[in-house]
């Protein structure tokens, strides 16, 4: 029988080269103690102690006239501190993937970058690296606590960030990372700090896991990067993890034909070659019994049931881990727990009861002990098969729920049939992230199956497009101008919003979406947001649709009608100046005009002379024009404590014009239409006698009175 081991299986680098430097220390009779387990192999490390290798947790730990050595996992500044501080000699092996870690993060603390690190913060090498992390730093174990963290606003988009990965951290949640990140951080630097033997074992882990029926992976308990390689390769067939070939005799391997078998980074290479041996062994053992001689075929051709047999069987009792059931022969029937449901947590007794018939299949016959064991889970899963395959043919939907987020799309459960959904055909857009559909029911159809191989693969994303179809027909039918809709919104761009209305697509102009001006639509709505909106008007020829979203109760002009009424004293700011006045804001979206003539009881040259551009100042409302949307405004009319002084000048009449200032979005005056007598003005003001003898006694004549004075 094929054992199958992995071509990256084993020592990497960074692990050899630590292993070879302790090597050579201890033949050459120093006295050594370790800062921590060299590696995570307990074989390796009980070798070493066997030699008179001491392990400490503490530099303070080392006995006298020992010499430290600094495994390859790496340790903070401190303790090289330490170690200089008490002269105490140190043999450093960290592998240099790690020590190129740690300069990168020094780096970034001289620069005031914070640094994001995606890893096991109890880890050691995690560990180290904080310790040599000068400034701020984030540790995070994947992308959900990657994205808690932005969103409970640790970190500022704004500021400058690193983005590195312990370097045996899972390269696909790394991938995951670095999306998210990039997205959402705008000044962001990425170090792709992953060990390269790392990425090549797990992609091939993740190969060969594809195509056998059982992996065998192989390391120390406590090596994060064995414990990735099992998670890995659990998502694609049965997975045993070992750390020795005698755990291999544990195991039940019945129906193994493929088997495959990789290592974490801390295994030597004598454990695999062990591992690959025994379970040879096992499977050839396992063969022989599956070959029979004539004789033994004749007799069996005499039995009553073989294996795969399909038969019906009668429950003769209920435990919790089996039931016994009766199959018509001199056997003593059994169905395990684990052979009946997928589901660890069912209890037998609430799903079948004694005298039930149940449709099951022969695993194994064991005639010396008269013992049958069977299945109903796996009768089910080809049924279920069955049933998958016709499915491709009849086009129909089907249901399941998803189980697994793997490389490249989704697994889907469905009558016990394991169903692969390309990432390409799981959602109805791209951009959506395979994790919501996690532990969610889908409907789907069948693409394609193998037979020989048990494999289907299916698409929601053709599910959600007939679905879709029939929504968009019914939403044309009853479309109308005016009309309301809830939608969500879909996407934004730099000139609108799209919103879904189930199962069309509309647009909110920028300019809808708020009464104000606006820069993006961001500023009011965000992606998946439900809003209200209604229809603005409809391309029927090419089924586009625009929508409106700011309501006529926000608008400034209705708002001001609320809130202010003409004789009102309110407080303005000023936002811009013109010859012939200043600009102020009454509330944001509409403001009005303080003539020339308005802002003090004294003569004023220009505007700028009294006011100032942001300025706020106390006005009175003398006008409000709400079909022309113009507002006055009068700090003179305040000022009534002082006595007015007469003013000669002629009055300005201004109109709409190319220059015209707009207030509120409709406001428009201009100053070139102005009827004003110059001469009689200047005679007034630079009148000598005026100096002399009030203005009172030197009345002007009536032709030369400004018109409306």
């Amino acid at each position: 029988m094929p054992v199958t081991v992995a071509k990256h299986a084993g020592f990497c680098y960074g692990v050899e080269r630590a292993v070879n430097m302790l090597q050579q220390a201890v033949d050459s009779g120093c006295k050594v103690s370790t800062l921590g387990p060299i590696i995570h192999n307990p074989q390796i490390v009980e070798g070493f102690v066997r030699r008179g290798v001491k392990i400490i947790d503490d530099v303070q730990e080392n006995p006298a006239g020992y010499q430290v050595v600094i495994r390859s996992h790496g340790v903070g500044l401190a303790v090289y501190d330490k170690l200089r501080q008490d002269h105490t000699p140190y043999l450093d092996v960290t592998c240099p993937y790690v020590v190129k870690i740690h300069k990168i993060v020094q780096t970034a603390a001289a620069d005031g970058k914070t640094v994001l690190i995606a890893g096991d913060r109890n880890h050691p090498e995690i560990q180290g690296i904080i310790g040599h992390c000068g400034g701020e730093y984030f540790v995070f174990s994947g992308l959900e606590e990657l994205r808690n963290l932005a969103e409970q606003d640790k970190l500022s988009v704004e500021k400058p960030y690193i983005l590195l990965a312990q370097t045996t951290f899972n390269l696909l949640e790394w991938q995951k990372c670095v999306e998210f990140a990039k997205n959402v951080y705008t000044k962001l630097l990425l170090f792709d700090t992953i060990c390269n033997a790392t990425m090549l074992r797990q992609q091939e882990a993740e190969e060969m896991s594809r195509n056998a029926d059982c992996m065998i992976v192989v390391g120390g308990k406590g090596s994060s990067n064995t414990a990735k390689l099992s998670q890995i390769c659990g998502r694609h067939c049965r997975t045993v993890s070992v750390e020795t070939a005698g755990e291999l005799a544990g195991y039940d391997f019945m129906g193994a034909r493929n088997v495959g078998v990789t290592a974490g980074a801390s295994t030597p290479a004598f454990i695999i070659k062990e591992v690959q041996t025994t379970m040879s062994e096992i499977l050839n053992q396992q063969n022989q019994q599956d070959e029979m001689s004539f004789e033994e075929m004749l007799e069996q051709s005499f039995k009553t049931i073989y294996s795969r047999e399909k038969v019906n069987a009668i429950v003769t009792g209920v435990s919790a881990n089996e039931l016994s059931v009766d199959i018509g022969t001199k056997h003593a029937g059994y169905v395990p727990l684990n052979e009946f449901t997928d589901d660890p947590n069912a209890k037998l007794d609430e799903l079948v009861k004694v005298g039930d018939e149940l449709e099951l299949m022969v695993l194994r016959v064991n005639d010396v002990e008269g013992t049958a064991m069977l299945s109903k889970k796996r009768l089910d899963a080809i049924a279920g098969f069955e049933k998958v395959m016709e499915a491709e043919q009849s086009g129909e939907i089907l249901e399941g729920i998803v189980v697994d987020v793997v490389k490249g799309g989704v697994i889907a459960l469905t009558n016990g049939v394991r169903v692969f959904i390309p990432a390409s055909q799981a959602t109805a857009s791209r951009g959506q992230e395979l994790e919501t559909l996690l532990k969610q029911p889908v409907q789907f159809k069948i693409l394609e199956t193998n037979k020989q191989r048990r494999r289907a693969v299916a698409s929601i994303r053709a599910v959600l497009k007939e679905q879709r179809k029939v929504l968009e027909d019914k939403f044309w039918e009853d479309v109308e101008i005016g009309r309301t809709y809830q939608g969500t919104v879909k996407s934004l761009t730099s000139y609108g919003a799209f919103v879904d209305l189930g199962g069309v697509d509309g647009m909110v102009h920028i300019s809808e979406l708020a009464w104000s001006r606006i820069k993006h639509p961001s500023e009011v709505v965000n992606v998946g947001d439900l809003v209200e909106v209604y229809v603005k008007d409809i391309d029927a020829e090419n089924r586009k649709i625009s929508l409106g979203y700011k309501k006529n109760e926000d608008n400034p002009w209705e708002v001001l009608k609320r809130e202010h009424n003409i004789g009102d004293v309110c407080k303005v700011k000023v936002v811009s100046m013109t010859p012939f006045g200043a600009f102020a804001q009454v509330i944001p979206g509409v403001d009005g005009l303080i003539h020339i003539s308005q802002i003090s009881n004294e003569r004023v040259g220009k505007p700028a002379d009294v006011l100032s551009i942001g300025e706020e100042v106390d006005v009175k409302i003398t006008d409000i024009d709400y079909e022309k949307r113009r507002v006055s405004l009068s700090i003179r009319a305040l000022l009534a404590s002082e006595e007015p002084q007469e003013d000669h000048s002629a009055p300005m009449v201004y109109e709409a014009g190319p220059d015209a200032h707009i207030s509120g979005g409709e406001v428009v005056v201009q100053e070139e239409a102005a009827v004003e007598e110059p001469t009689v003005v200047e005679t007034e003001v630079e009148e000598p006698v005026a100096e002399e003898a009030p203005v009172e006694e030197q009345p002007a004549p009536a032709e030369e009175t400004p018109e409306g004075e």
